[in-house]
């Protein structure tokens, strides 16, 4: 297995070993889909490769907190139903290996509305903004894949204190890394 850890931006992948290789795509679905396809299509270790996103999520529940390792993984912006209702299927929902019972529901919309964190909460523990997108690529490659999530936050109006958070879901989310690789 050759590891190749995926996150969102540089402080999220911060304490990740020196010697397990990073991508840091940018924030957001299609920023992560690109980089992360690309990488897997360029990577020379391709075949032995895994993917594991790292990263910080708002909490959807007040009961929602820690470090989750990811189940399934919902496409929250994306107009399923009418897309479904034309006989197409959107493919929104991306069921992980394992036995991980935690749901993820992945956006472009930095959630700090209230009303918006309540109606994902009836899908969704966790929310992020690049998690289906990495999983996606992953999937569509055949690549194994892992997102690993910290709570950073409530998913509302205190949101933009994300940054104060960022740090400290770094170090977590290193010791899970190190847990995973057996050290």
């Amino acid at each position: 297995m050759h590891l190749l850890v995926v996150a969102a931006i540089e402080a999220e992948a911060a304490h990740v070993p020196e010697d397990v290789e990073v991508l840091v795509t940018g924030v957001g679905k299609t920023l992560a889909a690109v980089a992360v396809t690309r990488a897997i299509c360029e990577h020379p270790r391709r075949e032995e490769l895994t993917v594991v996103n790292v990263g910080t999520a708002g909490a959807l529940r007040r009961d929602v907190t820690g470090l989750h390792e990811i189940g399934t993984v919902v496409n929250h912006d994306l107009s399923a139903e009418p897309i479904r209702q034309l006989g197409l299927d959107p493919r929104e929902v991306i069921e992980l290996p394992g036995e991980h019972e935690t749901v993820l529901a992945s956006g472009d919309l930095f959630v700090t509305d209230p009303a918006v964190r309540d109606a994902l909460a009836e899908r969704a523990g966790l929310v992020d903004m690049e998690g289906y997108a990495i999983a996606l690529a992953c999937t569509e490659l055949g690549v194994p894949v892992h997102l690993v999530k910290m709570v950073s936050d409530n998913a509302d109006e205190t949101a933009h204190d994300w940054s104060a958070a960022v740090d400290g879901c770094a170090r977590e989310l290193a010791r899970w890394l190190e847990d995973f690789l057996g050290r």
